[in-house]
């Protein structure tokens, strides 16, 4: 396994880690702490889907500001209510729910009469579930499908009249911390006791039967309904205030209304009048009266175009919560740059019209958790990566800054961008020098190392900067020597003419440095330079895990023994006629110094002879005559 699929590895096992670990968590019902980025989220989704059309099944009577300027009081008279209903029950609907808290004794009269009327049909009045604290749990007690069911303090319930007289249903709701309703609890428990839900109650009522309870969804008329932990049912609203089809209580009392708003229906009565506080904020309306919330509930019981979130979505939810940050990461370390991203985009994408889509088709797959799955993953993972990325880009700064050092200058950045330079000999024309210290091998033994590595530093760094001013480049350092190259990494026509500029510049450079020798040392030392033009073969030699840059041939050989005759004739450079020949009477080695020849000499190991030039600055000329 290569030394990045590890660590790959490992975050991608990490990141599938932490999204089990949250899916786990989400499907168990413990992530409370993601609640509110998931409300933000399901108002946007919400929004994005748009109003629908609610089922022709329910009619709210509201008791409005007409129906209170009507009476001229509020709330209405037990009378008033009495007559309400009587009206209602007259025109033939499936059930009568009140969601009112009929808990406060009336007037005993207009109490018996309101009574009366709730006993004449099939009615459903409201009762609400206490909690400690005022905050509705629903922790866990106990096992069994009711053991996630909210468990309340206590029940308030209506006068015993009332409850006696119809059936009796708990209003409350579940809402997030802007006090939107998210769900009805469609079961409540105090104890030992078990109650029905207020628009679970209505609901039973309107179908003739009871519903049964399933450890995961409740049944009503043979249908199932899906419900969520703790048998809750989410909310989706259909819209703004009125998208239900609504009528005012004064409507009713003065005998206006049209009998098939009421025939067959089930009929909310409620309070919206201003003032009256039974009101909340919802993705469509910021005052959406309790009653539309309840008259919600009951059109989803009976119609079943809830939005779905039970075990199965919240287990679809923990899979997305595996899969998405190990994708992310998976990507993330595919590919650092634009085509990378433009994955990552690509499946943020995917996956929010998967999201949306099936919020369309009302299944509730969660948006935060996913989220809270893949975000701190991918964001350390590529923290991790550009950390990883700048310590590598680090290190190979330095590498090549060692390079730079190791092999000639500006040779580190051409093998940089060339991988493959010199892979193959390479046959061309170049100009060799060499220039080396003569006397320096019995000066060393009298110096000791310490100056000695001085002494060799200061030589090679002069060396190294007039090569590089001149435009050739150091092949290799051999000692108090040097081997100087023109034509690498490229040939150019005037390497000649460079070549010679740099023999005078060597020349001056060290017969300065010599002079700022002490003269116990300058008195031993003295240089020789060889320069030569012809053809090389440069390669590559070496192992794999150690190659250097050579130039080899006879070109390089002759370059070589000018400097013993240079050292013989007592000059600073030997340079042959085909050399000047190339390098044109423009050259430095004509133009400066004194410049003598052609000699026919004979080459060392080399048959026949060559035709040499020698030249000598004018420092040198002084102290050699």
């Amino acid at each position: 396994m290569s030394r990045r699929a590890l660590p790959t590895l490992i975050a991608l096992i990490l990141a599938g880690l932490w999204g089990a670990g949250l899916g786990f968590a989400h499907w168990r019902g413990h992530l409370w702490f993601l609640d509110r980025v998931e409300a933000t989220m399901t108002d946007l989704r919400t929004l994005v889907r748009g109003t629908a059309k609610p089922p022709e099944l329910i009619t709210i009577v509201a008791i409005d500001d007409e129906a209170v300027r009507h009476e001229g009081t509020y709330p209405l008279s037990r009378a008033t209510l009495a007559r309400l209903v009587d009206t209602i029950a007259g025109l033939g609907p499936k059930a009568i729910a009140l969601d009112l808290l009929l808990v406060d004794p009336g007037a005993k009269d207009n109490d018996e009469a309101l009574a009366r009327s709730l006993s004449g049909g099939r009615s459903v009045i409201a009762a609400a579930a206490v909690y400690p604290g005022g905050e509705q749990w629903t922790v866990a007690e106990g096992e069994g499908p009711l053991a996630r069911v909210p468990n309340a303090e206590r029940f308030l319930w209506p006068l015993k009249a009332f409850s006696d007289a119809a059936a009796v249903g708990v209003v409350n709701v579940v809402t997030d911390k802007t006090g939107t309703p998210r769900f009805v609890p469609l079961l409540f428990r105090a104890g030992p006791q078990l109650e029905a839900s207020f628009s679970l109650r209505v609901a039973t009522m309107a179908a003739g039967e009871d519903p049964e309870i399933a450890p995961d969804h409740l049944s009503l008329g043979g249908r199932p309904i899906r419900t969520d932990i703790g048998h809750i049912l989410p909310l989706t609203f259909y819209g703004p205030r009125g998208t239900i089809r609504t009528i005012s209580a004064a409507t009713v009392l003065e005998g206006q209304l049209d009998p098939g708003t009421i025939r067959d229906r089930i009929v909310v009565i409620g309070a919206t009048a201003t003032g009256t506080g039974d009101v909340f904020p919802t993705p469509f309306d910021p005052i959406l009266p309790g009653v539309e919330v309840m008259s919600t509930a009951i059109a989803h019981l009976m119609s079943g175009d809830g939005t779905v979130r039970d075990q199965y979505v919240r287990l679809a939810d923990a899979g997305f919560a595996v899969v998405l940050p190990m994708i992310l990461v998976g990507l993330l370390a595919w590919r650092r740059n634009a085509s990378g991203l433009a994955a990552i985009a690509g499946v943020v994408l995917i996956w929010f019209v998967v999201n949306m889509t099936a919020f369309s088709h009302h299944i509730w797959l969660s948006a935060a958790l996913p989220m809270a799955a893949a975000v701190p993953p991918a964001i350390l993972f590529g923290a991790a990566q550009l950390w990883l990325g700048r310590s590598r880009a680090q290190f190979f700064a330095t590498q090549s800054q060692l390079l730079q050092r190791v092999e000639a200058s500006g040779m580190g950045e051409w093998l940089a961008k060339h991988g493959d330079f010199l892979s193959d000999p390479v046959r061309g024309d170049a100009a060799i020098l060499f220039i080396d210290l003569s006397g320096f091998t019995g000066l060393s033994e009298t110096l000791g190392p310490v100056a000695t590595r001085e002494l060799l530093n200061n030589f090679h760094a002069l060396v190294d900067e007039e090569v590089a001013r001149c435009g050739g480049v150091v092949t290799s350092f051999m000692g108090d020597g040097a081997m100087i190259l023109f034509g690498l990494p490229e040939p150019a026509t005037n390497d000649a003419f460079n070549a010679a500029r740099c023999c005078v510049g060597l020349s001056s450079r060290t017969n300065d440095w010599l002079a700022s020798l002490p003269a116990s040392t300058a008195s031993r030392l003295g240089f020789k330079i060889g320069a030569h033009h012809g053809t090389i073969v440069a390669s590559r030699l070496g192992s794999e895990g150690r190659q250097h840059i050579a130039a080899i041939g006879d070109t390089v050989n002759v370059a070589s023994r000018l400097m013993e005759i240079a050292a013989d004739q007592n000059a600073d450079v030997a340079v042959s006629d085909k050399m000047l020949d190339v390098a044109g009477r423009d050259c430095a080695l004509f133009k400066s110094g004194t410049l003598k020849g052609p000699v026919e000499t004979q080459i060392r190991g080399r048959s026949g002879s060559l035709a040499i030039w020698f030249w000598q600055s004018a420092r040198t000329a002084k102290i050699r005559p």
